[in-house]
């Protein structure tokens, strides 16, 4: 018989459960803790969690524990599920409720069923009761099954408990009242525990929805850039994780707990998330001349211009009584200098290697050598103003002004993520995702800070940012850089100050590198 200190205590027990589990996030431990609970409070042997499908027409089986037979499936630490634990259908195929089966009849009419013993019940189909009993040898007898409903009252599962256990004798006896009263007020608040663990998962999901949408359309801009949203985070994300993995030197109090990583894939993420202001015709410049398009063409036609108008001249000259073969060789002189400066202008134009002192004075003189006549019909320069200052670019594809405009995709993003009311495990969201651009001695943008301003996850960001970009194999203006090649940039990074010596060393000490390229890299470009 019950006694008041075993039902206080066992009040203690559920209250004590119910903080447990408003506090799980993991929803498969959450299933799993609300089973256990519930087979503890009720001292019951053997008990099953289903959960109602997402089209409402199944009940699912998620939790399978019998202690006695030492079977344990789903959950966070049973076998995984097998075909032998099939859905449950709530309806017949002919549409009618399928009230023979005792769980499926808890949800339909969201009534408990406390029955006393399986074998001897009626109204119920225990048939799979009895194969499994003869095939294991066990004695299923009492059953307590009770619907799961959510605040609104709506039916999210059902828990079912087996053979309730005498703790004197350790016989099988019917479940209590109290035992009902009980499992009835667990089930109750393990629906609303797993309502809202399931409605803080759709939050969360549909945030980092919002984020990849946000980052697809950043790519979208520059199929030039095209994933370096989706790889940044990645990359940042393995780095961190060599470097909790780390348990010496000055990394070794680094840890990441749960709530770290959510927060920091979250700013890796959205990193970026200012470009979403820079101009399209900046952010897809892949040539010097590129706006719109690409106004190597119009140079081009300019060329073709001054060869038509050497021919008019060679034609004109003949006709005039000059030597036609003298005339044919000075034609065919200017044609091949024409032919070679605009080769030269076209691969000036690619940006792909740095330009040399020589190359620029030849850009130059190329500029005032050449005049054509114009729509207009005025003699101008081969170049503009502004043609003669992209193709005069010394590195890449960016004018100073342009990479201003770029640079400032930072500041956009800063402000961008500091107006959002972030919750407080996500505060820190700003920092991370605004310091990928500054360097470790200062001399980096927006903010200019220095290594012991910055977090480390903000100075692994910068890492793996940078090392994004030198191996990207999407750049038109560059061919895919190798490993080595980057790693080697990337020391001469560590050494100058631009990045953390620390976190690089740790980068090149547990292979994040190779681990990288591995899945993102072509084969030949993984060669260290």
């Amino acid at each position: 018989m019950q006694t008041l200190s075993d039902l206080f205590h066992r009040l203690e027990q559920l209250n004590d459960i119910g903080v447990s589990l408003s506090a799980e996030r993991d929803i498969q431990t959450l299933l799993e803790k609300i089973l256990l609970a519930a087979k503890e409070i009720t001292r019951a042997d053997g008990g099953t969690l289903y959960r109602l499908s997402p089209d409402g027409q199944h009940l699912q089986f998620k939790i399978v524990r019998t202690d006695s037979l030492g079977l344990a499936f789903g959950g966070a630490t049973g076998k995984p599920l097998t075909d032998n634990f099939s859905d449950l259908p709530l309806h017949h195929p002919d549409g009618r409720p399928n009230d023979s089966m005792v769980a499926a009849h808890a949800a339909l009419s969201g009534r408990t069923i406390n029955i006393a013993d399986a074998y001897e019940a009626e109204g119920f189909d225990f048939s799979g009761t009895r194969r499994f009993d003869a095939h294991t040898g066990y004695r299923s007898r009492s059953f307590l099954t009770v619907p799961m409903k959510d605040h609104a009252g709506e039916i999210i599962g059902v828990l079912q408990l087996i053979n309730a256990i005498d703790p004197a004798t350790g016989e099988v006896e019917i479940f209590t009242q109290a035992d009902q009263q009980l499992a009835e007020s667990l089930a109750s608040q393990a629906a609303i525990a797993l309502t809202n663990r399931q409605l803080v998962e759709q939050l969360e999901t549909l945030f980092e929805s919002f984020i990849q949408v946000l980052n697809l359309a950043i790519d979208e801009k520059s199929p030039h850039t095209g994933g370096h949203c989706q790889r940044v985070p990645a990359l940042t994300m393995m780095l961190a994780d060599a470097v909790d993995a780390i348990d010496d030197g000055p990394l070794a109090d680094f840890k990441l707990s749960d709530k770290d990583r959510y927060e920091l894939r979250i700013a890796a993420l959205m990193h970026d998330c200012g470009k979403v202001t820079t101009p399209v015709h900046v952010v897809e410049k892949a040539t010097k001349l590129q706006t719109i398009f690409d106004r190597i063409a119009l140079v081009d036609t300019r060329f073709e211009v001054l060869r038509r108008d050497a021919e008019i001249r060679k034609l004109q000259a003949i006709a005039a009584g000059a030597d036609e073969a003298e005339a044919e060789a000075e034609y065919q002189a200017f044609c091949a200098q024409l032919d070679a400066d605009r080769e030269f202008l076209r691969k000036a134009n690619k940006g792909a290697e740095r330009m040399r002192d020589e190359d620029l004075a030849r850009i130059q003189q190329i500029a005032s050598d050449y005049h054509w006549r114009n729509p207009a019909g005025e003699e101008v320069p081969l170049l503009d103003a502004d043609e003669l200052d992209n193709l005069s670019i010394r590195a890449g594809t960016l004018t100073a002004a342009e990479r201003e405009i770029i640079n400032h995709h930072i500041v956009a993003t800063i402000r961008m993520l500091e107006q959002l009311p972030w919750p407080k495990h996500l505060q820190k969201v700003p920092e991370y995702a605004g310091g990928h651009h500054e360097r470790m001695d200062g001399k980096g943008y927006p903010k200019g800070l220095k290594r012991e301003e910055m977090s480390l996850p903000a100075r692994m960001m910068g890492i793996a940012d940078i090392f994004e970009a030198l191996t990207a194999k999407d750049r038109p203006y560059k061919q895919p850089m190798k490993l080595s090649e980057a790693m080697k940039i990337m020391e001469n990074f560590r050494s100058n100050g631009h990045i953390d010596p620390d976190l690089f060393d740790a980068f090149l000490r547990q292979g994040v590198h190779r681990r990288y390229g591995e899945v993102f890299l072509d084969q030949g470009q993984v060669d260290c």
